[in-house]
């Protein structure tokens, strides 16, 4: 891994930013708004096994489901004005943990490597098919990701992503670089040129969250205990940057604004691209220090500031978009096709 982790990538970018801010204004209020949801248990690491799509941590296989979940993890969205892949009335990434639990149902191997890593083409278009003839985006890509992953769990790992995890001696920091370095699907990695300075920078988006998940899965213990979770930054995708300018955490130039109501596709590696997702990072780990000082500084409040990490501010911006998506409605998102996010 020789990038800038998504960390210091994020501190880097938000510096120099030129059509991004984050904004000390809207770190407060956010802040205030997830020390609330605590408060209420709406943020919770036991929020992930309550997803009906989600595997139980009871499960044997729960490990390797996680794994194809998020080895599929990207590009939903649709085109303006165009019908959006659903499978079992779900849309997004729910939609996806449906194929994958339809999948199962039918005797499918899907999450089997020795499976996956022979798929053909016409095996995926049947396993992804959705509930009217829209199809899922980048269906080839998503055929490869799958061969080249299953192949290297078979070659390296044992045929399970569980391996991978015992060799990292519950590191989470350990366990990134080993799925960036070993994975090629997942080196989520750009250059930030601006001002006549080059940064080699990272999101790692699908790999952070496939970390984050599995400490969500097994609620921080057993093979889900990390460490060092706190290396584990917010997931940069093109959702939660919309809750962010909602919240007034982050703010964009008019010229930047324009361009996503014009609903330009920005795209993978652009400045522009650059900025939102790394100043999306930043400003959840200003909320993140934010909180934990607030914490810290009301003696009444029965939480310790473990209690609260960028996954599970994620986890909170994520649900409070799907929740108040109507509201949301106004606040452009960006968007790039890859396979990144």
């Amino acid at each position: 891994m020789k990038n800038l982790t998504p960390k210091e990538s994020a501190r880097i970018i938000a510096s120099l930013s030129k059509n991004v801010t984050v904004d000390e204004r809207g770190i407060d209020n956010l802040a205030r708004a997830i020390l609330e949801g605590l408060k209420r248990s709406a943020i919770s690491v036991n929020n992930f096994s309550q997803i009906q799509f989600h595997p139980s941590p009871n499960d044997p296989k729960a490990v390797d489901w996680i794994f194809v979940l998020d080895t599929l993890n990207y590009s939903f969205w649709s085109k303006k004005d165009t019908p959006k892949w659903t499978v079992s009335g779900q849309t997004g990434y729910f939609a996806l943990c449906a194929v994958v639990k339809r999948a199962i149902d039918e005797g499918k191997q899907i999450i089997d490597p020795k499976y996956y890593s022979r798929i053909t083409r016409s095996e995926a278009e049947h396993i992804f098919r959705g509930d009217n003839q829209t199809t899922v985006p980048l269906l080839e890509e998503r055929v490869k990701s799958l061969r080249d992953t299953g192949k290297v769990l078979l070659e390296k790992y044992q045929g399970t992503f569980t391996t991978c995890i015992e060799k990292c001696s519950r590191s989470a920091k350990q366990l990134l670089e080993l799925v960036v370095n070993d994975f090629e699907s997942y080196r989520d990695e750009a250059v930030y040129e601006i001002d006549g300075s080059r940064h080699e920078v990272s999101f790692y988006k699908r790999a952070q969250i496939l970390i984050g998940d599995i400490w969500a899965c097994y609620k921080g213990e057993g093979i889900g205990e990390f460490k060092d979770i706190d290396c584990i930054t917010m997931f940069a995708d093109y959702r939660i940057p919309q809750v962010l300018v909602h919240f007034g955490a982050m703010r964009y130039s008019d010229s930047l604004l324009e361009k996503l109501q014009s609903d330009v596709e920005l795209k993978n590696g652009s400045q522009d691209e650059i900025e939102i997702r790394g100043c999306s990072i930043e400003a959840v780990e200003r909320v993140r220090d934010k909180v934990r000082v607030l914490i810290e500084s009301n003696p009444d409040l029965k939480f310790s500031k473990t209690d609260i990490n960028a996954i599970l501010i994620d986890h909170f911006l994520w649900d409070y978009r799907r929740e108040h998506a109507d509201e949301l409605e106004s606040i452009p998102y960006h968007k790039t096709r890859c396979i990144y996010y």
